[in-house]
């Protein structure tokens, strides 16, 4: 794998020399600025074109970021004309922009979109972005834009995004790294602590408006996540008026409903959401056959049972948005959330030890059990974010204050009956608890040139996580409490961080970059039996960016950033579940953070008619490395009550892993109608864990979008993906594989669309086959997972703008902003 990525930055480095131009050819840079010419407010999503001055078409653009900012750089010189347009507003010529050796670069200042009048009575407005977009530092994939995720939930869309692979369960990885930072609209939430899985199912797709995956996250991101961040942007609108939407879906396997409201009047705005689904209830067969050995004798431990299994929640919101002035905002916004799982049924149990020289059954007990498991989480989040921007264009301060308060609830109840001898045990617990994690941030950013820009700021987290442990045993007169398992849990966490970046244009814009370093002091104290001290710890985290772009349609990056990982509410709570007294998961409070390295290389190029491709090389070195470990015992005491054959699961700082692929991204307009777009994942994965051998397990991962618009507003998608099996440091993770058909068909002049969905439609079930060993011990799992499902989605739109505007004032401001090289200091 290393000879590849070798072999493949050698071809991109080969291909930049050849095609660059020396250092001082003047290549010059065009930026500017997007505002509605009624409300002030930047327009996301514009697109920015450009075009040689005389030509029919345009040979590069840009989209404008969500403050309405854009730059197109390494122009080289010569005439040109740039055209801004966005659906529902005029599109906007600004022509006679020269490019030479006295004027390199041009501002245009801000570039006011005048709305539409003759859609004044009932507009919607729609960015028509690209489905991926890859930027400088992120990478973006626009949910509106896709069909066959409409009817799912935030999982079903991350199996979509470039370099993301979710398996049947949920479980997210990024680049091959589960250590993922979550955000949404780029905050800290307390949903994604507890059950990450949960919370991903109990946001609709229908509610987000975009995935962004940061790979390698700059100075001014917490430094947490050794796997990067993927943020969840929801859908909002700046525009004014009353519009809104709302979708249903409906299916054999799962039901979604959504709504949101956004309301703008002048220089205040309100949006609001609500969102949930459920999953409906289906019956896993599981298998499991155990075995462990101990000198001669081998256990074997024989399990045969249905699960059923259920899943439901909802994701509300709303914020305010108030423009104190032309210079002052601020957004406050509050959110509920609430999501909970319910798993029960019988499984049948045979027990048997033999005596492996004689091949004699020393004991053979029969069993059957009973399990029900529960989990609630109920999830508040508030914040107030105050932004001020200047005269300088570019020049801002921004003031975060973010806090989210979870509580949550898990509890068990089992009973085993002899089949054999009639006695039985059972044992029942609960453990309710909170986190509550507080934010507060200052952020400024400098322009000091037009090429170069410094940013800092500072940062104070507050964590604070608390939970009780309440266990009855059962007896011959029913439940009765068991002090020895019942106990407390306490856990505080305290990041102090300040940050120091550099955005840069160097050598003529040859290079542009972002560099900066972020230093964090975590302080922990945890109060629980058995509890060690902590001890403080400072990180210090370098991270760089270099960009270049070789011509209008192709460039490349190279990243580094320093990374860790701190262990979240699941994986620190010492909660042992024990619905199953054979197989038996734990937290554990004494982890310690993994430490990550991440290097990047990506090459990108589009083509005529639309087509584009990305390939990217990326390098990851994890110490401390946090993974799930699985040990047998043959007996094993947990306050004060012994249990026999036990395989007991709990994360471990193990050894080191190095993960090293490549990603492959591309999308192909075969004709106006006919879209392909792909994404792959090659990587190989290794894990030294000291006295233990080494691990090495590659995998790929590949997925296909077809899309085909048969016209009159009936469009069809059909996507697949394939999740290869790799090997695990105890076994291996099976394979995934699944595919996806949809259509859509829009009436009323768009506002309303009804949409079919099947997965899996041939396929009763889903198999999977996983292997666990470890020392004097090997189990097989198999399951047999409902996944074929059929779904119907209906969606509308609504809306009503109202515009009052000056018409002489606008008319002046626009009259300005044609003039090529007028910088009116960015939004005023």
């Amino acid at each position: 794998m290393r000879n590849i990525i070798i072999i493949l930055l050698f071809f991109i480095c080969s291909s930049a020399i050849v095609n660059a131009q020396p250092y001082n050819n003047p290549r010059g840079r065009i930026s500017g600025k997007v505002i509605d010419a009624v409300t002030k407010q930047p327009v996301d999503y514009a697109t920015v074109s450009i075009s040689k001055a005389g030509a029919a078409s345009p040979f590069d653009g840009a989209s404008t970021d969500p403050k309405g900012n854009f730059t197109l750089m390494n122009v080289n010189p010569g005439d040109y004309v740039i055209s801004v347009d966005f659906m529902g507003y005029k599109k906007k010529i600004i022509d006679h922009l020269s490019i030479n050796n006295a004027t390199p670069n041009i501002s245009l200042g801000t570039i006011m979109l005048e709305p539409i009048q003759t859609q004044l009575k009932s507009v919607d407005i729609v960015a028509k972005a690209p489905v991926v977009q890859n930027k400088i530092d992120k990478m973006v994939f626009n949910v509106a834009n896709d069909l066959t995720s409409q009817s799912g939930t935030a999982s079903d869309v991350l199996q979509k995004v470039p370099q993301v692979t979710v398996d049947v369960d949920g479980n997210v990885q990024l680049q091959g790294n589960s250590n993922i930072r979550f955000l949404i609209n780029g905050k800290p939430s307390s949903i994604f602590g507890a059950s990450l899985t949960d919370a991903l199912q109990s946001i609709p797709a229908t509610q987000i408006k975009a995935i962004e995956v940061i790979t390698s996250p700059g100075a001014k991101y917490d430094a947490n996540g050794t796997g990067g961040i993927i943020n969840i942007v929801l859908k909002d609108s700046k525009v004014e008026g009353v519009n809104g939407n709302f979708n249903l879906s409906a299916g054999t396997r799962r039901e979604n409903g959504s709504f949101n409201l956004n309301a703008r009047k002048g220089n205040f705005g309100v949006n609001a959401f609500f969102g949930g689904g459920e999953q409906i209830n289906t019956t896993t067969t599981n298998i499991s056959d155990n075995r462990s050995y101990n000198g001669n004798t081998l256990t074997d431990l024989y399990q045969n049972g249905n699960n059923s299994f259920t899943r439901g929640g909802f994701h509300s919101g709303i914020s305010f948005n108030w423009d104190i002035t032309k210079k002052d905002a601020l957004t406050a916004s509050f959110g509920y959330n609430y999501f909970a799982n319910h798993s029960y049924g019988p499984t049948n149990q045979s027990s048997s030890t033999i005596d492996i020289p004689t091949n004699t059954v020393l004991s053979d007990i029969l069993s059957q059990r009973n399990s029900d498991s529960r989990f609630r989480g109920r999830y508040f989040d508030y914040s107030l974010d105050y932004r001020k921007t200047f005269d300088k264009e570019g020049q801002e301060l921004d003031i975060l204050f973010n806090s989210s308060y979870g509580n949550n609830k898990s509890d068990y109840l089992q009973q085993t009956d002899s089949l054999a001898t009639g006695h039985y045990s059972g044992i029942r617990s609960n453990n309710p608890g909170t986190d509550h994690e507080t934010d507060i941030s200052i952020d400024y950013t400098q322009p000091v040139t037009k090429k170069f820009t410094i940013e800092a700021g500072t940062k104070l987290v507050l964590e604070n996580i608390n939970n009780t442990v309440a266990t009855d045993t059962l007896t011959e007169g029913g439940f009765v409490p068991d002090q020895n398992q019942t106990y407390g849990f306490s856990y505080d966490r305290k990041i102090y961080a300040a940050y120091l970046s550099t955005t840069f244009s160097v050598f003529n814009d040859f290079i542009n970059g972002k560099a900066g370093v972020r230093d964090e002091y975590t302080s922990t104290t945890a109060n629980f039996p058995g509890a060690q001290q902590i001890p403080s710890y400072n990180t210090v985290a370098p991270s760089i960016v270099l960009s270049h772009k070789i011509d209008e349609t192709q460039s490349f990056k190279l990243s580094y950033s320093y990374r860790i990982e701190r262990p979240d509410y699941g994986s620190l709570n010492p909660f042992y579940n024990i619905s199953d007294p054979h197989n038996i998961s734990t937290g554990n409070p004494n982890l310690k953070p993994e430490i990550g390295h991440n290097y990047e290389f990506g090459y990108s190029k589009s083509f005529a008619q639309g087509a584009n491709i990305y390939i990217g090389a990326f390098y990851r070195y994890n110490t401390n490395d946090l993974q799930s470990y699985t040990t047998h015992y043959d007996s094993l005491t947990l306050n004060g009550t012994s249990y026999s054959n036990v395989y007991l699961n709990q994360r471990y700082n193990i050894g080191t892993e190095t993960t090293e692929g490549i990603s492959l991204f591309g999308s192909l307009p075969v004709t106006k109608q006919f879209n392909l777009r792909t994404n792959m994942m090659f990587s190989n994965r290794i894990t030294t864990n000291p006295g233990n051998p080494q691990v090495s397990g590659f995998m790929y991962r590949i997925n296909l979008n077809a899309s085909y618009d048969f016209g009159h507003d009936l469009i069809g998608e059909v996507f697949g993906v394939y999740n290869s099996s790799q090997r695990t440091i105890q076994g291996n993770r099976p394979v995934f594989a699944f595919y996806n058909v949809a259509v859509r068909k829009q009436f009323w002049n768009k506002k309303a669309s009804i949409g079919l969905t099947t997965t899996d439609p041939f396929a009763n079930y889903l198999n999977q086959k996983s292997t666990t060993s470890g020392t004097g011990f090997e189990q097989t799992n198999i399951r047999e997972i409902p996944f074929r499902s059929f779904g119907i989605t209906l969606s509308y739109r609504f809306g009503k703008m109202e515009f009052k505007k000056d018409k002489n004032k606008d008319d002046n401001n626009n009259n300005n902003n044609d003039m090529p090289g007028n910088d009116n200091g960015g939004s005023k």
